[in-house]
């Protein structure tokens, strides 16, 4: 019953963050998920990518929760979303397969650079153009083609590509969180199809799952991220928006930092 309470508890803060910064709640789940999977003696050559398995799995929850709220405030591009979602579908099977075929220590490296990388993005804020607008169907199905790689290697919902991406486009950043929060779904379904179908084979995993999905922990993280997502969201459209922006890259790099140290030692 104490991994379940861990779980509730996990959810509920991964929920408010997915909320606020329309980010999915990966970036959290995935470092704490190992850590709770290392402590209850799973397999270390299976935990990295149970992690990731688990994680994308309760983000097609999270997300769809987020989305609701912020589409309420106005703030989702709903064009935008049906303009990446071919290539966001694409981009996840792409990156499901490739993360199975690397090392957990590996997979690990990988995906705190990407965040400290994505996290000074959002540091520096250098302005966009005044006339850069959003691509066409072509750009945005490229764009989305690599976001959702990206997203399914390290198992986010894709707001720390899809924010930084749209602020470049000169996309308001509560619109560009709402309309991250809407393309988190596409990313999460396409990212848990591919983590159950290539962990399907394995019988060295804990019961019960689905693939790289470790099913305990989607139930009791789910339940509590639907719950706390619609708060999150509506903070994210009372805030002021350069402590908002301020938080968020802080976010990545704490937690990028944690899991580092870990993988590290």
């Amino acid at each position: 019953m104490e991994w379940y309470f861990a779980y509730l508890v996990l959810g509920a803060i991964a929920g408010f963050l997915a909320g606020l910064f329309g980010v999915g709640g990966g970036l959290v789940l995935v470092p704490v998920l190992l850590m709770l999977f290392d402590a209850q003696h799973f397999s270390s050559e299976y935990s990295m990518h149970l992690a990731l398995g688990t994680s994308m799995a309760t983000i097609v929850f999270t997300s769809l929760a987020s989305m609701r709220k912020h589409h309420q405030h106005g703030a989702v591009n709903w064009q935008v979303v049906r303009n990446i979602t071919p290539g966001i579908l694409l981009g996840t099977a792409l990156g499901a397969l490739l993360a199975s075929h690397i090392p957990t220590r590996g997979l690990a490296i990988f995906f705190t650079l990407f965040v400290y990388f994505a996290a000074a993005q959002i540091l520096v804020n250098k302005r966009p153009h005044a006339s850069r607008q959003l691509p066409g169907m072509a750009g945005m199905t490229l764009t989305g083609t690599l976001t959702g790689w990206l997203s399914s290697m390290v198992s986010i919902g894709g707001g720390t590509i899809v924010v930084p991406f749209l602020l470049w486009c000169n996309v308001p950043i509560r619109h560009a969180i709402g309309t991250a929060s809407a393309i988190g779904f596409p990313i999460a379904v396409g990212g848990t199809l591919g983590y159950i179908a290539v962990g399907s084979h394995l019988d060295a995993l804990p019961e019960p799952h689905l693939g790289y999905v470790y099913l305990p922990a989607l139930l009791w993280v789910a339940l509590a991220t639907v719950l706390t997502a619609p708060l999150g969201a509506k903070a994210a459209h009372r805030m002021k928006v350069e402590l908002l922006r301020k938080l968020f890259a802080v976010l990545l790099i704490v937690l990028a930092t944690k899991l580092l140290l870990k993988v590290l030692s």
